[in-house]
C-alpha cells in the first residue's frame, strides 16, 4: 500500500514538471495491459519505460496507440436523448413514414377514378380496298390523319368509385396507426436496451468490487501465512477464490459490450460508439388495475385501431365487388381536326379536304351476366371482411392477456425491489462483521466466504428487480397503448 501511494506521489510530481495530464494517459495506457497489472505494484523498470513513452507521446505529437486510444470517440447519452434520436433515426418508424407515402400515393389513384380522364390522341392512316370497285367502278385509296382531345367521365358507377375513395382515406389512417406502433414499440425497445446496459454495468461493477475483495482477502491470507498463523491451504484457497472471481468480469464486460451494441442497433448510430448515463433507482409506484389498463388499451392501443380500419377497408371493398354486374353511365366525347386525301386511278384528280370533328354522348354499359365472375368476388371479399373481424377479436383476446401478465410483472417486480432493498444493508453490514472477524481470528474463511456471496446476491438480484421493474413499467404502458405518449 505504501508503495503504491509513493507510486501516485511521484505521478503527481511528474504532472507538475510536465503540464500534461499523466494519471489520465497512465489510466488510458493501464487501460490496455491485462486487470492484475492494475491492482499489482509496477516494477520500477516497467514504470520508467512506461514515463518515457509518455514523454515521447507528448513531444513528438500523436501516435498509432494513442490515436487508438481516442479514435472512438464516446457518446453518452441519457433516456430523454436516446428516445429522441429514435424519433429521428429508427429504422422502423422511417419505414412507418414510408407506408404513410404509400398510402397517400394510394389514396391519389383512387380518386382518380372519379375525376375526368382526358388524352391527346393523334392517328396517321392510308387504307385501300378493292371491294369498292364493284360498287362505284374503283378503289379509291385514302390517306386520313387526324388530332383528337378526348374526355371520359364516369357519371354513375354503382357506388364503386366512392367505396374505393373511402378505402383509400381509410388507408390513411391505418399509415397513422402503422406510424405509431413503429414509434412505441421502439420507444419500448429502447427503454429496454438503455436500462440493460445500467444493468450490465451494474452487475459489471459487482464483479469487479468482489474480486477486488477477494484480492484483499488473498493478501490478508498470505499476511497471516507470514506471520504463521494461516497454512498453506488458506493462501491456496484465496488464490483460487481470485481466479474463480475473473471470469465474471470478463463475462460481465462483455455484456456491456453487446447490450451497447444493441441500443446502437435501434437508434441507427452506424460505427459511432456510444454508452449511457442514469439510474436503475426509481420511484415506485403501483400500476393500475387490470380493469382501468385493459379500457385503455381498448381505446388507445395502435394494432386495434389498426384492424378496426382495416375492417372498414375489406368493407368497402365488397361494396366494390358487388358493383362489378351492375349498370354504370359514363360521359364520352371528343374534339380535333381531321384531314382526309382521297385519289384514284378512276378519278380525274385528287380529292382533300381538312376540317373540325367533335362528339359526345352518354354511354351505359350493363354487364348482368358474367359467368358468375361477381358472385364469385363477392363470397371472396365477404370472406375477407369476416376474416378480419375473426382476427380483431383475436387481437383483443390476446392483448388483454398481455396487459394482465404485463401488469403482473409489474407488481412482481416492484415487491421484489422493496423486499431487497433492506436485504442489500443486512448484507454488507454482516460481511464487514464477517471479515473484521476473520482479520481477529474469531471467524473462520467459510463464514467470509458466505458472507461474499450473500451480498453479490442481494446486490445483483436487486439491480436484476430494478431493470425488470423499469422494463415491466414500459411493458406495461406498451400493452395499454401508451408507451412514449
Amino acid at each position: 500500500m505504501m508503495r503504491k501511494k509513493t507510486f501516485a506521489t511521484e505521478d503527481t510530481a511528474f504532472t507538475e514538471k510536465s503540464g500534461h495530464r499523466w494519471p489520465f494517459i497512465q489510466s488510458q495506457l493501464l487501460s490496455l495491459f491485462p486487470l492484475h497489472l492494475e491492482t499489482t505494484c509496477m516494477s520500477p523498470l516497467f514504470r520508467s519505460m512506461l514515463r518515457i513513452l509518455c514523454v515521447l507521446c507528448v513531444l513528438c505529437g500523436p501516435v498509432f496507440f494513442i490515436r487508438t486510444i481516442y479514435a472512438a470517440e464516446i457518446r453518452t447519452l441519457t433516456l430523454d436523448q436516446a428516445l429522441s434520436i429514435a424519433r429521428d433515426r429508427n429504422r422502423d418508424i422511417d419505414k412507418a413514414r414510408e407506408y404513410g407515402r404509400y398510402v397517400q400515393g394510394r389514396y391519389v389513384e383512387e380518386r382518380a377514378a372519379a375525376l375526368p380522364q382526358l388524352s391527346l390522341n393523334g392517328s396517321l392512316a392510308l387504307a385501300q380496298d378493292d371491294s369498292q370497285s364493284a360498287l362505284i367502278g374503283m378503289a379509291p385509296r385514302q390517306f386520313t390523319r387526324a388530332v383528337d382531345l378526348t374526355l371520359s367521365q364516369p357519371l354513375f358507377t354503382w357506388g364503386k368509385v366512392g367505396a374505393a375513395i373511402r378505402g383509400a382515406k381509410v388507408g390513411l389512417k391505418t399509415a397513422d396507426e402503422q406510424l405509431r406502433l413503429s414509434q412505441q414499440a421502439a420507444y419500448r425497445d429502447v427503454s429496454a436496451a438503455f436500462y440493460d446496459i445500467l444493468l450490465t454495468k451494474e452487475l459489471h461493477t459487482l464483479a469487479v468490487e468482489n474480486l477486488a475483495q477477494k484480492q484483499r482477502l488473498q493478501n490478508e491470507a498470505r499476511r497471516k501465512y507470514e506471520a504463521g498463523v494461516a497454512t498453506d491451504y488458506d493462501v491456496l484457497a484465496a488464490d483460487v477464490a481470485v481466479e474463480n472471481a475473473r471470469p465474471e468480469v470478463i463475462r460481465s464486460a462483455n455484456a456491456i459490450r453487446n447490450a451497447r451494441e444493441r441500443l446502437r442497433f435501434l437508434l441507427a448510430l452506424g460505427e459511432q460508439e456510444i454508452d449511457v448515463s442514469g439510474s436503475l433507482t426509481s420511484l415506485l409506484e403501483q400500476p393500475l388495475s387490470y380493469e382501468q389498463a385493459l379500457k385503455r388499451a381498448a381505446v388507445k392501443r395502435p394494432e386495434l385501431a389498426d384492424a378496426r380500419l382495416r375492417i372498414g377497408i375489406y368493407s368497402e371493398l365488397l361494396t366494390i365487388a358487388s358493383a362489378e354486374n351492375k349498370p354504370r353511365l359514363d360521359l364520352k366525347g371528343s374534339a380535333g381536326w381531321h384531314w382526309l386525301d382521297v385519289n384514284g386511278s378512276g378519278l380525274s384528280q385528287s380529292i382533300a379536304a381538312n376540317g373540325f370533328a367533335w362528339g359526345a354522348g352518354v354511354y351505359l354499359s350493363f354487364p348482368f351476366f358474367d359467368g358468375l365472375r361477381t358472385s364469385g368476388k363477392v363470397v371472396q371479399a365477404t370472406s375477407d371482411l369476416r376474416t378480419r373481424e375473426i382476427e380483431a377479436a383475436k387481437l383483443l383476446d390476446s392483448i388483454a392477456l398481455e396487459v394482465r401478465t404485463t401488469g403482473d410483472a409489474v407488481r412482481e417486480s416492484l415487491e421484489i425491489v422493496q423486499s431487497l432493498t433492506g436485504t442489500v444493508t443486512q448484507a454488507e453490514r454482516l460481511l464487514q462483521m464477517a471479515e473484521k472477524g476473520y482479520e481477529y481470528g474469531v471467524k473462520i474463511r467459510l463464514e467470509v466466504d458466505d458472507a461474499q456471496l450473500n451480498l453479490l446476491q442481494a446486490r445483483s438480484n436487486l439491480a436484476r428487480a430494478q431493470r425488470n421493474y423499469l422494463v415491466a413499467r414500459v411493458e406495461y404502458d406498451w400493452a395499454m397503448g401508451v408507451a412514449g405518449e
